[in-house]
């Protein structure tokens, strides 16, 4: 993940939310045995998924921005 004291851009921001969404991936196979880990790890990659929806918005004004240049 990135570390900066800079403004990030929101790609990479994206790409923070796809290693967030693949580690949730790896975690929910990995705790099947586990039910409450299991819903919690569900609970996780609801919260992830909001993250995309709230930045695919954002990242198309993005796009848009950078081609209107």
């Amino acid at each position: 993940m990135q570390q900066s004291l800079e403004k990030p851009s929101l790609t990479a921001i994206n790409e923070n939310i796809a290693i967030l969404r693949q580690a949730a991936g790896f975690l929910e196979i990995q705790t099947t045995d586990f039910p409450a880990l299991q819903r919690n790890v569900q609970r996780i990659s609801a919260s992830i998924k909001m993250l995309e929806l709230n930045l695919s918005d954002a990242l198309g004004l993005d796009q848009e921005d950078a081609q209107g240049m």
